[in-house]
């Protein structure tokens, strides 16, 4: 697959924007883990114009995690206009994306992400000033629609390709379902059928294992996927995704230095320790620590061990890396081994 004039080969499994969790520490590992292509937290286009000290800091890129995408939001043309100009001339991102889907109430209610749903002409207009400003390949993440009674989502695809975007996301989900029930890839699929549509496709929502990526790509015929949910505690998904899809074939560096073969569950704790690591040295240790904690909580790896309920409080509750460590460690010999 290629957006503009990005190669990200064939099948590509992409890691999603998510808000205050695709730091670039979180980048590197996934891309070290076989993501495709990385996506920066959102960032308001407002607060980029009023260079909020915040807000410039997710413009940090290094080179090992391209090709990364930033992607931005917001509901006044020129405001958007000049951000994406700021985080080209400052990021120099591989890809612009621009958020028309973020649902949360602080954003959609004040017509940003989601909102543009409810606001087609705004959301083309806007786009249209994006593309004509900047010199990457812009592209779009949006949703089927806003409601059930709004699925909008095919012509819309059809209308955002005329405004010249390079490639196009579609969660499966309206905005009313916010992250509830299933996500239709009916018409994901209806979109990349559409013998109109020329640019790449990309499929979102509910990827949460192996057999759902590859069912996209082989009922749905999409592009890429995009993971997002599914890689909290679970930053490997990436190449157990790859390894499904290429037969493993594909080189992919490990995650940490380990005596332990990659995927076994001691590799998989490894991980978990190195992202902790990178959190930490990026921020600092009692911050690094927090930051981290919904991946601990949400990881499988940890998911059926035996009176683990205490276990899981002390990990949470763990101000210092030795000390997070140690608990960790505790883990290891209790975690399923394959027989």
């Amino acid at each position: 697959m290629i957006i503009g004039n990005i190669d990200l080969g064939p099948r590509p499994v992409l890691l999603a924007p998510m808000e205050d969790v695709t730091d670039i520490g979180f980048r590197l590992l996934c891309r070290r883990l076989g993501a495709s292509m990385v996506y920066s937290e959102f960032v308001a286009a407002d607060a980029l114009v009023r260079m909020v000290n915040r807000s410039l800091e997710k413009l940090t890129v290094c080179e090992e995690e391209r090709p990364v995408a930033i992607q931005i939001y917001g509901k006044d043309p020129v405001a958007v206009r000049d951000a994406a100009q700021i985080v080209v001339e400052r990021a120099r991102p591989d890809v612009l994306d621009l958020n028309f889907g973020c649902p949360v109430k602080r954003v959609a209610g004040k017509g940003a992400g989601a909102g543009m749903l409810q606001n087609v002409p705004l959301m083309l207009e806007i786009t249209r000033s994006v593309v004509e400003a900047v010199k990457v390949p812009v592209t779009v993440k949006t949703r089927l629609g806003w409601d059930d009674s709004h699925k909008i989502i095919v012509s819309l695809a059809e209308q955002l390709q005329d405004c010249g975007i390079a490639a196009l996301t579609v969660h499966g989900r309206t905005r009313s379902q916010m992250y509830t029930g299933q996500a239709d890839w009916t018409l994901i699929g209806e979109v990349k059928r559409n013998p109109r549509m020329n640019i790449p496709v990309i499929g979102n929502g509910d990827v949460c294992c192996a057999a759902d990526a590859v069912r996209a790509f082989e009922e749905y015929r999409v592009d890429a996927v995009m993971v997002g949910r599914a890689t909290f505690g679970r930053p490997w998904i990436f190449k157990e995704i790859r390894d499904a899809l290429h037969g493993g074939s594909h080189d992919v560096e490990n995650a940490v230095e380990s005596q332990f073969a990659p995927m076994s569950v001691d590799w998989q704790l490894d991980v978990l320790k190195e992202q902790v690591r990178q959190s930490v040295s990026r921020i600092d240790e009692y911050r690094g620590i927090l930051h981290v904690r919904r991946h601990l909580a949400a990881t499988p790896l940890f998911k059926g061990l035996p009176n683990f309920r205490q276990t899981r409080i002390a990990m949470l509750r763990a101000e210092t890396v030795d000390e997070l460590f140690e608990i960790m460690e505790s883990t290891r010999p209790l975690l399923p081994r394959e027989v």
